[in-house]
C-alpha cells in the first residue's frame, strides 16, 4: 500500500515541481539544477523500489507487536483514535528525526535527505534506502498502545506527504503558523548548515515538539540558509549517497586503536572521531561559504539523463504494479536493473566518459528485454523500453561534448 500511494502521488509531485520551477524562473529566484534534481528524484525512486523488500518486514513487526502485546484495543472507527494516532506518530517522528541528527549510525541513513545543496520540492523526494534498519523501533509504542495497523500506516503516510510542500524557497514566512506548524520557513532552517541553524526544527507536522524540547529556531532575515551537509557527498551517484557515511564510520572504527572507540564511532554525534584516528587521517574543517558540487553538464547530456530518468520511473511504476505477482528472484532482478540504471544515470550526470559504454550496454539489454516482452508484456511497456534504446544516438552525440579528462 505504502509504495502504491507514493506511486499514485508521483504525477502530483511532478506538476508541483514544474509549477515551482516556473515560479522561480519568473521571480528570478534560485532555480533548479538539473543534475541535482535528477539525483534527488532518483534517490526517492530507489528508496521506493527497495521499500518493496523491507516494508513488509518492518510493518510486519508492528503488526506482530499489535497482535501479541498491545495494552488496549482502539476502535479504528473513532475519529479520536485517528487524531491521537496522528499526534502520537508526529511526536515519535520528532524523536526519530532528532536522534537521526544526534547519533552517527542513524545519521548515516538520514544524511541522504540532507545532501542536496539546493532547496526545492525535488529535495523532498530525496529519501534514504536504509532507514528501515532502525526506524521501525521508534513507532512500536503506537502498537503497544493499540493503534490498529491500518490507522498507523495511514497516519504515517499523512505525516510523510505533508512534508512535501515545506521543501521550497518560494513560500515565505507564514506568520503565526510558523510558530506551531512545520512550514517552509521552519524547514529551511532544518536543512541549513549555518551555525545558528544546524540541528534545529525536527517536527514533521507540528513545531510544538521543538518548542517543548528546546530545538526550535526561527529563520532569521539577516542569515540566509546554506544547504547541504558539513561533509558534502560531492557526487550524483545514488548508491554512494546511501553508503557515504556508513563507509566513513566503518573506516574510522577499523582504524581506531581502542576497542571502546570502535563502538563510540557509531553512537556518538555525527562528526565525532577518535583522537588517534583524527590525528592520522585529518579532514578539512567545515567553513562557510561552501562551493557547490557542479561538474560541467552539457545541455544535450543533461536532457538525455532527464529522459532516461523518466523512462526508469515509468518502468519502476510497472515494477511496483506487478511486484506482488513476481517471485523473489524476479523482483530482485527488476530492482537490480532499476538500481543499476539510476547509478549509470548519476555517472553520466557527472560527465564521466567511462559510463558511456555502460549505458550503451544497459540500453542494449533493455532493448532485448523489450523485444522479447512484445509477446507477453503490455505493448506500452515494451514500446517504452525499445524506445529507450533508440536514445543511444542521442547519448553518443552528447558524449562527444564531454571534456576529454572526464573519466
Amino acid at each position: 500500500m505504502y509504495e502504491k500511494v507514493l506511486l499514485f502521488a508521483t504525477p502530483a509531485f511532478i506538476v508541483l515541481m514544474l509549477a515551482e520551477s516556473i515560479l522561480a524562473e519568473v521571480r528570478g529566484a534560485s532555480r533548479y539544477r538539473l543534475a541535482d534534481a535528477v539525483t534527488s528524484v532518483g534517490l526517492g525512486s530507489l528508496s521506493t523500489y527497495f521499500g518493496v523488500f523491507t516494508r513488509a518486514a518492518t510493518f510486519g513487526i508492528y503488526v506482530l507487536v499489535y497482535r501479541e502485546a498491545r495494552l488496549a484495543t482502539l476502535d479504528a472507527g473513532d475519529w479520536r483514535v485517528w487524531v491521537g494516532a496522528l499526534l502520537g506518530y508526529d511526536f515519535l517522528y520528532y524523536w526519530y528525526h532528532r536522534l537521526g541528527h544526534e547519533v552517527a549510525i542513524l545519521w548515516a541513513a538520514h544524511v541522504v535527505h540532507h545532501q542536496s545543496e539546493e532547496y526545492n520540492l525535488s529535495t523532498a523526494l530525496r529519501q534514504t534506502s536504509s532507514g528501515f534498519l532502525f526506524s521501525w523501533v521508534f513507532y512500536l509504542p503506537l502498537a503497544l498502545a493499540g493503534v490498529p495497523p491500518a490507522v498507523f500506516l495511514t497516519v504515517a503516510l499523512i505525516d510523510l506527504l505533508y512534508q512535501f510542500w515545506i521543501h521550497t524557497e518560494q513560500v515565505g514566512s507564514l506568520g503565526a503558523l510558523d510558530r506551531w506548524l512545520a512550514t517552509p520557513s521552519n524547514h529551511r532552517v532544518h536543512h541549513a548548515v549555518n551555525d545558528v541553524y544546524v540541528d534545529r526544527n525536527y517536527g514533521g507536522i507540528l513545531m510544538v515538539w521543538d518548542r517543548l524540547f528546546g530545538s526550535f529556531q526561527p529563520e532569521l532575515p539577516a542569515e540566509r540558509c546554506v544547504y547541504g551537509t558539513r561533509d558534502p557527498v560531492r557526487s550524483w551517484n545514488p548508491l554512494w549517497a546511501n553508503l557515504q557515511v556508513y563507509v566513513a564510520l566503518f573506516r574510522d572504527a577499523w582504524h581506531a586503536r581502542a576497542w571502546a572507540d570502535k563502538w563510540r564511532v557509531f553512537v556518538r554525534r555525527p562528526g565525532w572521531r577518535p583522537a588517534d584516528v583524527a590525528a592520522r587521517f585529518p579532514k578539512e574543517p567545515f567553513r562557510l561559504p561552501l562551493s557547490k558540487f557542479a561538474p560541467p553538464l552539457p545541455r544535450l547530456l543533461g536532457g538525455y539523463c532527464l529522459a532516461q530518468l523518466v523512462g526508469v520511473i515509468a518502468v519502476g511504476a510497472y515494477f511496483l504494479a506487478v511486484e506482488p505477482r513476481l517471485s523473489r528472484p524476479a523482483a530482485l532482478a527488476w530492482f537490480a536493473a532499476l538500481a543499476v540504471s539510476l547509478w549509470i544515470i548519476g555517472g553520466l550526470a557527472e560527465g564521466r566518459r567511462g559510463f558511456v559504454p555502460l549505458e550503451a550496454g544497459r540500453l542494449a539489454a533493455f532493448a532485448l528485454i523489450g523485444a522479447v516482452g512484445l509477446a507477453g508484456a503490455p505493448a506500452a511497456l515494451a514500446a517504452l523500453i525499445v524506445g529507450a534504446a533508440t536514445l543511444g544516438a542521442w547519448l553518443l552525440l552528447a558524449a562527444r561534448r564531454l571534456p576529454a579528462a572526464a573519466a
